[in-house]
């Protein structure tokens, strides 16, 4: 099987500029052993006007069942012949992909030490598949990667050149031209590959909807085909394809303004003295984040749904937080977060402190356990109330730091925003936002469900009328004085 690249170039940005993105050298021939033959990558031409580097896989089928890869869709096996005679050293599949992960795994992951600064640039492309299976037609092909921005050309195969009203195969030639990103590419042909032909050469375990997610960062949440494309990639298999679907959800709602009400977030307080520099509102949060953590004496703090950081670097400016953990479902929000960090050029001291984790709240996370504090700052409002109990308990329930911190926008208090239209969220993805009566009965109800007390706190100007424009809710966790053990309300001590 096998796949080309193809870039142009100009005298100040030659073509051969895609050996240092493939982290292959153009002059050089390269094998490589992965799971399923041999992968070979070289270069057909490189020139500073033009480059094409190829890669070719051979399969070896019979190697391939005495490993009892011989499966198929959902794991079931294939017929006993087709074990052996089939078109997997011919026709690209996901061991193509598997293929192009492993060879091109920098190149996929957005990586060029040497040349950083050709990652995010937009190259002209052309990508060549010559025969891929495609169950759905030249439709689904175009269906799949025409709302990429490629424009698409799938030329159907005949079943025999020699035969043509024998009519077409399953197969077809592909050709995508445009400008995208090498990354981008990649990753879109290693999710998109084996859904097109519907088959899984391997058995798909749970870490499976990881690999889709990650390959699918910026592109998949949004894409018009997104339940066919998490179903084949999945190959069907319920459990999975929910919780892929869930996380895709959660994080479009991430991406769409990293967790916050960015505009009215830089809103500031226009009561304030004028002939001071007014502060805007996610200042004033932060200020009143790190003032509640400093009152319970946290040291080792989460940031739950942390977004592109900006929290994370307040904290970590205070040295009274040890530790410090951010959390977020989307990785291009925590790419952007060790950006603003500096991650690579902290020093290692201060590197101990700062972990960034993907993960999802809607999920319990055994490595959100032990925590002083946690903090989950404009994070609730973003999520489906019908999911918001799985938050709560994997948070309350599982996690359960000593203290958590949860502000949220007071809707009552939208009426003195005047660029904000009667009627309107603060921001198009909120799901809801409380009132202040309904932000303490939900407070309160979840608090008495995981054994914690809770106190409000205003954040912001707070209107005698409809009150402050954020409001914090403080948690802390219950002890029980007879033997220092934490139990909800009502529990016994064991």
């Amino acid at each position: 099987m096998f796949l080309t690249i193809t870039t142009t170039g100009t005298p100040d940005r030659p073509a051969t500029d895609l050996g240092f993105l493939l982290h292959k050298h153009p002059d050089k021939a390269q094998r490589f052993s992965t799971a399923h033959g041999q992968a070979h990558v070289f270069y057909p031409e490189a020139s500073a006007e033009r480059c094409t580097a190829a890669l070719l896989l051979e399969v070896d089928p019979v190697a391939l069942v005495r490993r009892g890869k011989g499966k198929g869709r959902g794991g079931a096996p294939d017929t006993a012949l087709a074990q052996y005679v089939n078109d997997r050293p011919y026709a690209a599949s996901s061991l193509l992909a598997v293929a192009l992960s492993a060879v091109f795994k920098s190149a996929l992951n957005g990586a060029c030490a040497a040349r950083p600064e050709l990652v995010d640039r937009p190259l002209p492309l052309r990508v060549d598949v010559p025969v891929l299976p495609a169950r759905g037609g030249t439709d689904l092909v175009a269906r799949l990667f025409g709302p990429l921005g490629w424009t698409v050309t799938a030329e159907p195969l005949p079943l025999d050149p020699q035969f043509p009203e024998w009519g077409d195969s399953r197969y077809v030639r592909l050709v995508l031209e445009g400008e995208a990103r090498l990354a981008d590419a990649l990753r879109q042909l290693y999710v998109l590959l084996p859904v097109l032909d519907d088959t899984k050469h391997y058995w798909v375990a749970p870490d499976e909807v990881d690999k889709l997610l990650r390959a699918g960062e910026g592109w998949l949440a949004d894409h018009p085909a997104q339940r066919l494309i998490v179903d084949r990639y999945l190959t069907g298999r319920r459990s999975l394809t929910r919780e892929a679907t869930e996380r895709l959800e959660l994080a479009r709602l991430a991406d769409a303004d990293d967790v916050a009400v960015e505009d009215l977030d830089n809103a500031v307080d226009e009561s304030a003295d004028t002939e001071e520099k007014p502060v805007p509102l996610a200042v004033r949060r932060r200020e009143a984040i790190l003032a509640a953590l400093h009152a319970a004496g946290a040291h080792r703090v989460l940031d739950l749904g942390c977004g592109q950081g900006q929290l994370v670097q307040a904290l970590l400016k205070d040295v009274t937080f040890t530790e410090v953990v951010g959390v977020d479902v989307s990785m291009r929000a925590l790419t952007v977060a060790a950006r603003r960090l500096r991650l690579e050029r902290m020093g290692e001291r201060q590197a101990e402190r700062v972990t960034l984790l993907q993960g999802s709240l809607a999920y319990t996370d055994k490595r959100l356990k032990g925590y002083d504090a946690a903090v989950l700052s404009e994070v609730v409002e973003h999520v489906d109330l019908p999911r918001l109990p799985a938050v709560e308990y994997a948070v309350f329930g599982s996690a359960r730091p000593g203290t958590v911190l949860v502000t949220t926008p007071n809707v009552e208090y939208n009426v003195r925003w005047e660029t904000l239209p009667a009627g309107h969220t603060r921001h198009g993805d909120h799901r809801f936002e409380w009132t202040r009566e309904e932000f303490r009965a939900w407070a309160a109800r979840t608090a008495e469900r995981h054994g914690y007390d809770v106190e409000f706190t205003p954040v912001g100007p707070d209107d005698p009328e409809v009150g402050p424009p954020t409001q914090m809710a403080v948690f802390t966790l219950r002890t029980n004085t007879a033997n220092g053990t934490t139990n909800p309300k009502g529990a016994k001590a064991a």
